[in-house]
């Protein structure tokens, strides 16, 4: 089995070219950068990488792409959780087959207030589809958009019933109380919360580090924060993150990248999501520049 992850890890944006579709050659370039400046290790697909807006077989050219590219896939995991438990399926075991290092799993998302024993069974269908790589998973505990949460109870149930898959647990509902609460379940399960201001109490071994959307645009800061415990750059860190504060948070982070690497077409989003507000890039593109122009000593 892998390796569990750890670190600073991006939740990285995907890249759309003119036609909608994922812009795969800026996908991969744009995941070797951060991997080169600060990132561990990145999570692919997820909530930022606009996954659900993509289909099954999109989806599975992102991954391919991470592959044919030579990307460390030891240090990706990949969102692979859907609505349909066969799409959920057919992506865990193509992440597996691929050899990523683990599936971010959502929970079947259209149905709400389901039992626990629906998505015990959901996580045992992937846990069997992969039974022969081993793949670890890692919950996506997102209940502002998926409207089930992995709650505790849950999580140590799932641990019981599978107890070399089930390794982490992404945390992006905020409440640090119950980011706390999963990580004490075992000292051997991974809680990534979603923000990179937790970075110096996942250094103290609190959590495993953080998946952060902000990752993307302040890796370097967010490594020194992790690897040295450098205060100030944690401070620049979550500088730079409290300017998506009340406005929207992947559009942003996209228009940043493009700002950042001077690269329009790094803007773009896919439907629903819409390009950020002009007013904003503007506010988010000074204030980034405020803070790099300070140069963290």
């Amino acid at each position: 089995m892998s390796k569990t992850l750890s670190g600073v890890i991006a939740a990285v944006a995907t890249p759309i070219d003119e036609n909608g579709a994922p812009d795969l050659k800026r996908a991969t370039d744009l995941a070797r950068t951060l991997l080169d400046n600060g990132c561990d290790g990145l999570n692919v697909l997820g909530s930022t990488g606009e996954a659900t807006s993509f289909s099954l077989a999109e989806r599975k050219a992102v991954m391919d792409a991470y592959k044919k590219n030579g990307l460390p896939l030891e240090r990706l995991m990949v969102g692979t959780g859907a609505a349909s438990v066969a799409d959920a399926v057919a992506l865990t075991k193509h992440a597996a087959d691929l050899g990523f290092g683990g599936a971010l799993v959502l929970p079947p998302f259209y149905y709400k207030g389901v039992p626990d024993d629906g998505l015990v069974n959901y996580i045992e269908m992937l846990v069997k589809a992969t039974a022969d790589s081993a793949l670890p998973l890692y919950l996506y505990h997102y209940p502002a958009l998926s409207g089930l949460p992995w709650h505790v109870p849950l999580i140590k149930r799932l641990r019981e019933s599978f107890p070399s898959r089930i390794v982490g647990l992404k945390d992006s509902s905020g409440d640090m109380a119950f980011a706390r609460s999963a990580a004490a379940i075992a000292k051997d399960f991974a809680v990534f919360p979603s923000t990179e201001a937790c970075l110096l109490d996942a250094r103290n071994g609190e959590f495993a580090g953080c998946i952060s959307a902000t990752a993307n645009c302040n890796p370097d800061l967010c490594q020194r924060a992790w690897s040295q415990g450098d205060a100030a750059a944690l401070d620049a860190a979550v500088t730079i993150r409290k300017l998506f504060e009340g406005r929207q948070l992947v559009s942003g982070v996209k228009a940043l990248l493009s700002h950042i690497h001077r690269d329009p077409a790094l803007a773009r989003v896919r439907p629903p999501l819409a390009p950020f507000a002009a007013a904003d890039r503007t506010a988010v593109f000074a204030g980034y520049d405020a803070v790099r122009a300070k140069k963290v000593a």
